[in-house]
């Protein structure tokens, strides 16, 4: 396994505060979802394929599943992000931190609506402690998921009821920590014969990694570059 870190010797764009975060999020963020996952638009795309040196290859053999997570800004006065930590009995990335979220399932409204379900269903974030701020791009999961990341503002006085058959733990992690460059490490290793690239945010002994880390860096890069 080899890594390097993602803007080591520059200098630190760290979050400054709430008030800064909200500045930034209302011009920067979009509006609207993404546009759902087209194969004409590929290579401009995010996701796991984005760092790889030959993306044509990874270009997916059918149509990605509809997704949604809540990426959950919490509104203290330095900000934090809510993650959590996937249950070990899971079938499919046991034990790995991720945002709250799923399926876009044919109830939902929308993505946000999508995304709220997920989060109330997995670990008991109720839609009322959550104003949304708009949407980061989509992201294409090695996994065959088309993901809309939701960005919402949650008030501090939530209270959570994980669900054990889906979430270990929940724990916030400081915006500015994420948002700094220099914690963006960039590893790589062999799956399936492939050498594959990805970010990784290593955190008082978790590793933010994959996906999640993907969607962090796009946070970066939409809000804070």
């Amino acid at each position: 396994m080899t890594h390097s870190t993602e803007g080591a010797g520059t200098s630190d764009a760290r979050a400054d505060g709430l008030a800064d975060f909200l500045t930034r999020a209302q011009t920067r963020l979009l509006p609207a979802p993404p546009p759902f996952y087209s194969p004409a638009t590929y290579l401009s795309l995010n996701g796991d394929h984005a760092l790889q040196p030959e993306k044509e290859a990874l270009i997916p053999d059918v149509p990605p599943r509809h997704a949604a997570v809540l990426v959950p800004v919490v509104a203290r006065p330095d900000p934090t992000i809510l993650l959590t930590l996937r249950s070990a009995h899971l079938s499919q990335h046991a034990g790995q931190v991720a945002f709250p979220g799923g399926r876009v399932d044919p109830g939902d409204r929308d993505e946000l609506a999508a995304a709220l379900r997920e989060a109330q269903e997995e670990v008991g974030l109720e839609a009322r402690f959550v104003r949304p701020l708009g949407y980061l791009d989509g992201y294409l999961s090695g996994t065959g998921f088309w993901i809309v990341p939701v960005v919402g503002l949650v008030e501090p006085g939530y209270d959570l009821r994980l669900n054990p058959a889906e979430v270990d733990e929940a724990f916030e992690v400081p915006l500015g920590f994420l948002m700094s460059p220099r914690n963006h490490e960039r590893q790589s290793r062999e799956w399936k014969g492939t050498l594959r690239h990805y970010y990784v945010m290593p955190y008082e002994g978790r590793n933010i990694w994959g996906a999640t880390a993907g969607m962090l860096r796009n946070l970066y890069d939409r809000v804070y570059a």
